[in-house]
This record gives C-alpha cells, structure tokens and sequence, in this order.
C-alpha cells in the first residue's frame, strides 16, 4: 500500500528561483532566508519519498484566461521547465508518475472533485521554486513529481474548506494504491502579498504566522477561514494559501474522504521544521515540514 509519509509547505517566489539560478544565494540580501531552508534540504536527503505530489498554481503558462481549470493533474512521464518571458530555468526535467497520478485522478474524480487530466504541459517557478529550495540544484530531481494546478488566479476559486476536503480524498487514492510507495505532498504559493493596487506590497506578519499555527493545529478551522479574512488580511494573492490546505487535510490525524463519523484518525503529525521571512522580493515566505508518524 502506499502512504503519505508528510507534507511540505512552502512560499513560491520567482524571484527566489532567480537568485538560486543566478548564483546570488549568499548575498546579504538573500542569504537569511535560504539559511532557513539549509534544515530542510538535509531532511530531504534524510527522507528522499519515492512520488512527490505537489500543488501550486500555474502563472499563464500552461493556462490562460481562455482555459482555468479549478484542479488539474497532470499525467504525463515528463514535464518540461516552462518559458515564462526569459527562457526556462535551467532546472532539470521533471518526471512525472503517470500509474499513481491516473490512479489518483480516478479516485477523486469517483469522489465527485472534478479534476481536468492533463496529458501535456510544461511547469513554470510555482512548482520548479519549491523544488529547488528543498532539493537544491541536482542534474535530476530525486524522485518523480505528479504536478497537480490549482486555479487561484481567476475568480471564482475554490475554497479553503474544498481544497481541505480535497486533501482528503487524495491522501484515500494514495492508500489505496497498491504499491508499496513513499508519497509526500506538498503545498506551495503563498504567504501574504499583494502584487497590483493601492496595496501593493502588502505584507501580514502577524497574520500570516497565526494562519500557520492554525492550519498546524487546528486544520478545520484553518480550512473554514473565508476568503475575504485572505483577501483583507493577507493581499490579493494571500488566497495561494488555500493550496496548503490539500496537503494538510491529506494528514494521517485528518479523517480520510469518506470516513465515517467518528471514525478513528492517527495522531498530531510531528512538526520537523517551521520557517518565516520576509521579505522576499515583494512576499512573504512561509515554510514548514510535517512528518506522519511511522
């Protein structure tokens, strides 16, 4: 059987998948925060997973205005380093795992989340960023990814309690799954930030940790925050968050999709690592690691 062995949580910057590409890591500016992310990489050489499921949203490049599919999961064996206006980072090729992600496709979509299978796409910084910050600059990425877009860039967007939900049925696909793989899922995009308007440049310290502590602790109030409370407290684009929430309610202290009430769940995931900085280009970076216990 498979399993989630533990969720990632992590900010998307491009910026910072300049400063990795262009050799700027240890300048003033941005060496305290990839010093927070240092943990994190030898956790990952501690604990390489065999498929990495990771939510992020796409930047116009796989989609458009003319085409926002609200999930979409890709299926293919490979996805390429996506143009975005300067060339494609010079990051590896990312493989992907078409068995487990058709599997998944068609357990949640029998779970009635409709989802878009895309067959072709490249990924752009939003799944590439996270990668490079947990994984360094390898000539491979250590183990395939199954990309999985979520739509918060085009209203309506789904909501916090759905994406939550989500997370519940994909972490029931895995399971059922039969093979004895090791499955992390990560969330990514996020934290407060606002990119155009009288706000621009908005950052929420003091919210966006107490959103951090809620959805470590507290993930069904975590994942009951209406959207407006991200809109006002945390910028415009403060809404990535609600991609965290698929990979918390993915967590084995979470009841599975379907479970019945009262159901028994596992214990609290253990915390391995939190992080907070800002800022970051014009955002602020949120990053955690959650284990499941063996």
């Amino acid at each position: 059987m498979a399993r989630i062995s533990a969720s990632v949580y992590t900010s998307h910057v491009p910026a910072i998948g300049a400063a990795i590409d262009l050799g700027k890591t240890h300048e003033p500016y941005w060496q305290p925060l990839f010093k927070g992310y240092e943990p994190s990489k030898q956790w990952m050489k501690d604990n390489k997973p065999d498929v990495i499921f990771l939510v992020y949203n796409d930047h116009a490049t796989a989609f458009s205005l003319d085409l926002t599919p609200t999930f979409a999961i890709g299926t293919a064996a490979a996805f390429n380093p996506a143009d975005e206006g300067w060339g494609p980072r010079p990051v590896p090729q990312v493989i992907g795992h078409p068995e487990l992600a058709s599997h998944i496709a068609q357990s949640v979509i029998q779970d009635d989340f409709d989802l878009t299978i895309v067959n072709r796409m490249d990924v752009d910084h939003g799944l590439t960023v996270p990668l490079s910050l947990m994984c360094g600059q390898p000539d491979a990425w250590p183990c395939p990814v199954i990309p999985f877009a979520v739509n918060v860039v085009q209203y309506p967007v789904p909501s916090g309690r759905r994406c939550f939900n989500l997370g519940r049925a994909i972490r029931k696909a895995v399971e059922s799954f039969d093979a004895d793989l090791n499955v992390q899922i990560w969330g990514t995009g996020g934290m407060s930030h606002q990119l155009q308007g009288a706000r621009a440049g908005l950052i929420n310290r003091e919210w966006d940790n107490a959103w951090l502590d809620k959805m470590i602790d507290d993930p069904e109030a975590a994942a009951a925050t209406p959207h407006i409370d991200y809109v006002r407290e945390a910028g415009s684009e403060g809404i990535e968050l609600v991609m965290w929430l698929i990979a918390r309610g993915a967590m084995a202290d979470v009841p599975a999709f379907g479970a019945p009430e009262g159901a028994p769940v596992g214990p609290k995931p253990r915390l391995a690592h939190r992080f907070y900085h800002v800022p970051a280009s014009n955002t602020a970076v949120g990053h955690a690691i959650l284990e499941n216990p063996s």
